[in-house]
């Protein structure tokens, strides 16, 4: 059985709210009390931060246990619609986010951030695009009327490929983009985020279900809270780092929106037409480009911060898909339900397919 269709709550419709206030609370911080940014950034071993570490996990695991990897076997059910999101997922978010970041920070941006700073504000935008959304997708799809099966899956399928091409993609474009990343870091990065979170929240999903699905719900709604909780306390932290560099140049975290924004909708647009191309049908279509265009954007700010530091731009650029992630999929959301009708007056509608069946 499919959990339940979640809907957008409190903490998620506020997201971009909570984000701005906790730029205004950590600069504020870094301001008046910089001895307490300090003694966090102490606070490491073997280059991981702890405190920041710890809070990754408090966000990253609940989300994960929502996977389902038994949902795998329905690949070939959904094959067209998967087909699509992997091509767009894979072969053309990283590389045309690599490209929007040259364009932008090298040259059509690059008088107005700091010279200093740009081959980490790119490395920061490669490392959102190359992991594709785990668990807003759920919602996402929910409010797009999406089938709840192909989003299990697709999911599912991601981030076991994640496991295995993120490292490779992130080394490639930040090796194209002559940004250097020792590979042992960008290894440790994937191991401690992606590959121990997962398999804890499996192990821990397995559990819950052995009790019964109610339990498993009843989880779910008890641990929600606390990704976004921890999110909100890293991103405290951060922006006590970034303080001086946002107070300096506060356009910053506009001219890095741009090539997220421009990217979202590209990819979103590109998932949508391929699928009506090839006949799938709406109710896959939608979450298909909504998967598409999403970013993991826990990861990414985890990542970021483990390869380039708290201070770095990368971190930065990371939170600013955060900061505009809840209403750029809300208006990816509203085209998506608007354009149905548009959508299945399309070629090769079988109407079996536009049911969903």
């Amino acid at each position: 059985m499919p959990p339940p269709a979640p809907e957008l709550g409190f903490f998620e419709r506020c997201l971009t709210v909570w984000v701005l206030a906790c730029i205004g609370a950590g600069i504020g911080l870094g301001q008046l009390a910089p001895g307490v940014a300090a003694t966090v950034a102490g606070l490491e071993f073997a280059r991981v931060n702890l405190p920041v570490g710890l809070l990754i996990w408090i966000m990253i695991i609940p989300m994960l246990v929502k996977v389902d990897f038994d949902r795998l076997h329905e690949v070939r059910r959904h094959s067209r619609g998967i087909g699509v999101t992997l091509f767009v997922n894979w072969a053309i978010k990283p590389f045309s986010m690599a490209l929007l970041g040259w364009i932008f920070v090298r040259h059509l941006f690059a008088e107005w951030l700091p010279a200093g700073q740009h081959d980490s504000y790119i490395a920061g935008l490669i490392l959102l695009a190359a992991a594709p959304c785990t668990a807003m997708v759920f919602v996402w799809s929910n409010l797009s009327k999406g089938e709840p099966n192909f989003t299990l899956t697709q999911v599912a399928l991601n981030d076991l490929i994640m496991v295995f091409a993120f490292a490779p993609i992130v080394a490639l474009l930040l090796g194209v983009a002559a940004i250097h990343v020792a590979w042992d870091t960008l290894l440790i990065s994937v191991v401690l985020y992606i590959l121990v979170p997962l398999v804890i929240a499996q192990a821990w999903r397995r559990r819950l279900l052995r009790r019964g699905q109610g339990t498993y719900e009843a989880a779910i709604r008890t641990v929600a809270p606390w990704s976004f909780a921890a999110l909100l306390a890293m991103l405290v932290l951060l922006f006590a780092f970034q303080g001086d560099a946002i107070l300096a140049q506060p356009l910053v975290i506009v001219l890095l929106a741009v090539p997220i924004l421009i990217q979202v909708l590209l990819n979103s647009s590109v998932a949508y037409l391929l699928n009506r191309r090839l006949g799938v049908a709406h109710c896959v279509a939608g979450p298909s480009a909504l998967i598409g265009a999403s970013n993991f954007f826990e990861l990414a700010v985890a990542v970021a911060i483990s390869l380039f530091g708290l201070e770095s731009g990368a971190a930065l650029a990371t939170v600013v898909g955060v900061l505009i992630e809840v209403p750029l999929m809300l208006l990816v959301v509203r085209a998506i339900n608007a354009s149905r009708a548009w959508y299945e007056a399309g070629p090769a509608m079988p109407a079996a397919r536009v049911a969903g069946h």
